[in-house]
């Protein structure tokens, strides 16, 4: 009963001010806004980058070429020709605990269907590269045994390049030309999305790896069976680190590298990258957060403020409520329950307000976006210990005013 009297009493006297009442819930306002405003879009990121490892598929390790020289020049990581198919064929012997090993090739170019064209990524792979990458043939089928031996002209094509050359129409079982030579459409692939660097992954055309080495590449990567990295996939994260080592060591061997000259090659786990760049984003976001937070201690200055103001203000009304007979206590609770009110009303307005603005800059920048729970009820509580630490010394002035001294003020 008296907790209901105290918030009774408490927007009444908000109520008396409602200009000087918005205005001091502004700094709370605007602190839990941006708090759950960055928190959304944070989150949304997160999960951003948790999907694009999921599309990566699991449990992959990356090996790439060293840096290749041109008159002392290094021309940076992936540009030498020190990996081979025999390579990929020695880890995938030697090597225990690996699921499959793909070695690929790439190259840019122009893809021709009647008269629709597209600029892409052309990739000669292995059928291990769509086991490697836990990526389906939606339509049609991979490669053959006998395409990839033979250096088949067939294609499987991902799901952007389909839409810009086949405006939706099926594919499979049509001829389209690449860098000028015709190829036979056999397989569409399943959407897998932008990559964690923005690129879209579905913006490819796969062919047998010997077709790319023959007739795209150049002779002289066919001849020497060179490719521009090797995918592989272990059976086990555990494993990871061990099969990491190992395929160092072998290569090493392999390459006949002196111990004391570096790798001419590179392994990455590209599990470590992603978790790298999700670890960023919540450092990001915590700091941001805690930026955006000191909105909120403006505002809990601002609450204590207007409330030290108006215990100037009552004067005159504490000492009759005193005198009547209420208790100091009373007084100090009821300042309290204004203080908390503004602050909890403050947060409110700024919840709306935060979930908005996420909504809005995620679709003005095609941003993700995931509004959290937990997100709310951690701005809301914040909020109100902002209002409970703030208001608190006013209402223990409040109610430490004597009776006969609260009656004499003017």
């Amino acid at each position: 009963m008296r907790l209901a009297t105290n918030l009774s009493g408490a927007l009444h006297s908000l109520r008396v001010h409602p200009l000087r009442s918005v205005l001091t819930m502004l700094g709370v306002v605007v602190g839990v806004a941006a708090v759950i405003t960055v928190m959304a879009l944070g989150e949304g990121a997160r999960q951003g980058i948790i999907a694009q490892i999921q599309s990566l598929g699991g449990n992959l390790l990356l090996v790439t070429p060293g840096s290749a020289h041109s008159q002392g020049v290094h021309l940076g990581i992936g540009s030498g020709e020190t990996l081979t198919e025999g390579d990929a064929t020695a880890i995938t012997l030697e090597i225990s605990g690996v699921l499959s090993v793909a070695p690929s090739v790439y190259k840019r170019e122009q893809v021709v269907r009647g008269n629709a064209n597209w600029s892409t990524t052309v990739q000669g792979i292995t059928n291990a590269f769509l086991t490697a990458r836990e990526w389906p043939v939606r339509a049609g089928r991979p490669f053959t045994a006998r395409e990839q031996e033979g250096a088949a002209k067939v294609a499987v094509l991902g799901d952007s390049v389909a839409s810009r050359l086949f405006d939706g129409s099926d594919p499979v079982g049509e001829i389209i030309r690449v860098g000028g030579i015709p190829f036979e459409v056999v397989g569409l692939l399943e959407p897998k999305g932008q990559s964690s660097a923005g690129a879209d992954q579905d913006d490819k055309v796969m062919i047998p790896l010997s077709t790319a080495r023959t007739r795209l590449i150049g002779s002289g990567a066919a001849r020497l069976g060179a490719v521009q990295y090797i995918m592989v996939k272990v059976d086990e994260p555990d494993r990871m680190a061990a099969v990491e080592e190992e395929i160092r060591l072998l290569l090493r061997q392999r390459h006949g590298i002196r111990p004391e000259t570096e790798d001419d090659f590179q392994v990455r786990n590209l599990a470590d990258v992603q978790a790298s760049r999700e670890a960023a984003s919540g450092v990001l976001t915590f700091w941001l957060s805690a930026v955006a937070s000191v909105s909120l201690i403006v505002g809990g200055i601002s609450i204590m403020n207007i409330m030290l103001v108006s215990v100037t203000e009552r004067t005159r009304e504490i000492g009759l409520r005193l005198a009547v007979g209420a208790r100091a206590t009373d007084i100090g609770t009821q300042f309290l329950a204004e203080a908390v009110a503004l602050s909890l009303i403050g947060a409110a307005m700024g919840v709306a307000a935060g979930v908005g603005a996420a909504f809005v800059i995620a679709t003005l920048q095609g941003l993700p976006i995931l509004v959290r729970t937990v997100s709310l009820v951690t701005a809301a509580g914040f909020a109100l210990m902002i209002g409970v630490f703030f208001g608190l010394y006013p209402a223990v002035k409040a109610a430490r005013l004597s009776p006969v001294d609260a009656l004499r003020a003017e």
